[in-house]
């Protein structure tokens, strides 16, 4: 091990691990990354992305391969999802970046996480090792010791847990052995071109209708080429999810939205009439964090969502990874503490924030099913109070980290 430069050792190589591995090296560190894939490849769908993150992604000098894959909506705009109803919406575009230093963006989260991984790959010092999940921590004293199926004892001066919300190591670590929680949510998520969506929808901005126990979201990505649509509603997981093909999503989705508008129904229907299939999730996540006790212990850090898997109803899931990964490089460059003080400091500086957004997330989610009275004074308040309801100026501010408009 290189005797002037510290290593990292990170557990993971999704887009909080590849935020981490970015951010060490910017912090002057060696990284080795553990990943439990034999390659990347194109998973998952959309992410919005707050100018709080955005402001991250500058500071890294990432803004130029944003904008080559992103898109930029200009609003957000929320419907009843029983009638089809305008119900407010608020300026984003130019908007956010006048606000708050930053555009709103929406992108595909496999374009994201490949703008991370060739950031990281063009940095000396960084190494990526494929199919080697870390399959055991062999001890923390004075050094992290890991083992992976190639590896039989690796040393580093610090271990970075980026494994997700099923984190196999977690226990282990904060001697915490619950499992995540089932939210009762499921997400059924799908990519249309843009071409075969309904013509009235074909805009660069996000629509979110909210229904009984239900709502759908859909943007743009990948420069406006594609449409993200996700719906959640509430209901059992399957027992097996291997054994639900995608005639069987569509059709249990389409049983759940029987009493929305149809305009809904029109847009969800053109995922099939474009050859296009359901992906289904079952949303899990934690309670909020208490202290941070819940992001470090000694010389291990926990990252994103294997720290404080949220539900998506902020939005600020991968945004979360990302903010604690720019916190991270900020700890670890402290040269003058030692590495578990620096990893405390991380941990001091990014639970509170991270609790905040759970818990917002969870309360949105009772927001947005709203049913009877609630709904009603939801819908209500909305159409009152509109862009100043749907606004978030405490997240989008951020904690003051700074960078160039876009």
């Amino acid at each position: 091990m290189d005797a002037e430069k510290k290593q990292l050792l990170i557990a993971g190589g999704g887009i909080a691990g590849m935020a981490a591995a970015l951010g060490a090296s910017h912090a002057g560190w060696d990284v080795r990354v553990f990943e439990r894939a034999a390659e990347f490849s194109e998973v998952g769908a959309g992410v919005q992305l707050g100018p709080n993150v955005v402001r991250r992604l500058q500071a890294w000098g990432l803004q130029e391969g944003l904008q080559a894959v992103c898109a930029m909506p200009q609003r957000l705009r929320a419907h009843s999802a029983c009638s089809g109803r305008e119900l407010a919406q608020t300026p984003l575009g130019a908007s956010m970046v006048q606000r708050y230093g930053a555009a709103y963006v929406t992108i595909h989260r496999a374009d994201l996480h490949q703008l991370l991984v060739h950031a990281v790959q063009g940095r000396e010092g960084v190494f990526i090792n494929h199919g080697q999940p870390v399959e055991e921590i062999l001890g923390l004293e004075g050094v992290a010791t890991i083992r992976t199926p190639a590896y039989p004892c690796v040393e580093g001066d610090a271990l970075l847990l980026a494994d997700g919300v099923w984190s196999q190591l977690r226990a282990g670590v904060l001697g915490d052995t619950s499992r995540p929680r089932v939210s009762g949510h499921l997400a059924y998520r799908a990519l249309i071109p843009m071409a075969d969506v309904p013509a009235a929808w074909r805009a660069h901005e996000v629509n979110v209708w909210l229904g009984p126990q239900l709502h759908a979201v859909h943007y743009p990505v990948r420069r406006g080429e594609l449409l993200n649509l996700v719906v959640i509603v509430e209901g059992p997981a399957p027992e097996d999810l291997t054994q639900w093909d995608h005639a069987a999503n569509a059709l249990q989705l389409a049983r759940a939205l029987q009493g929305s508008c149809a305009a809904l129904r029109d847009m969800v229907g053109s995922v099939e009439a474009s050859g296009g299939q359901w992906r289904l999730w079952p949303l899990s996540d934690r309670a909020p964090l208490t202290g941070p006790q819940g992001m470090a212990r000694g010389l291990v850090g926990l990252i994103g969502d294997a720290a404080h898997p949220m539900r998506p109803y902020l939005a600020q899931g991968a945004g979360m990874a990302i903010e604690d990964a720019a916190e991270l490089q900020r700890a670890l460059a402290m040269a003058d503490l030692d590495v578990s003080t620096r990893l405390r400091r991380y941990a001091l500086n990014r639970w509170q924030r991270n609790a905040r957004v759970q818990a917002r997330s969870i309360r949105n989610g009772e927001i947005f099913h709203a049913t009877g009275l609630m709904r009603w004074g939801r819908d209500s308040a909305l159409r009152l109070l509109g862009s100043r309801l749907m606004d978030v100026p405490w997240l989008y501010r951020g904690d003051g980290a700074c960078a160039t408009g876009w």
